[in-house]
């Protein structure tokens, strides 16, 4: 899911969340974000990568993308919290 949250945040301007079912595939997803955006140029501000909390983090300052196990996503609700922002594009 991306959200565009400029109307609803003022430390970022958009939020990806999206979720993996194993480790392996959250580590995949977070390796791949970051090793292609690397590639670019871009690198994060900021990262939290504890695979063991189930909520992995990039913080590209502008864009923020969080990485969640479905129990976690399911807990933090990040999509409830955010829903005023406007929803860009949505993945199933």
């Amino acid at each position: 899911m991306l959200l565009d949250a400029r109307t609803v945040c003022s430390f970022a301007d958009y939020f990806v969340i999206c979720s993996g079912e194993t480790e392996r595939q959250l580590r995949a997803i977070y390796n791949e974000i970051e090793h292609t955006l690397k590639r670019e140029g871009v690198l994060p501000h900021h990262h939290e990568d504890t695979i063991n909390s189930g909520w992995l983090l990039l913080d590209y300052r502008d864009v923020i993308v969080h990485i969640f196990a479905t129990p976690e996503r399911e807990y933090y609700q990040l999509d409830k919290l955010w829903s005023k922002a406007n929803l860009v594009l949505r993945i199933q």
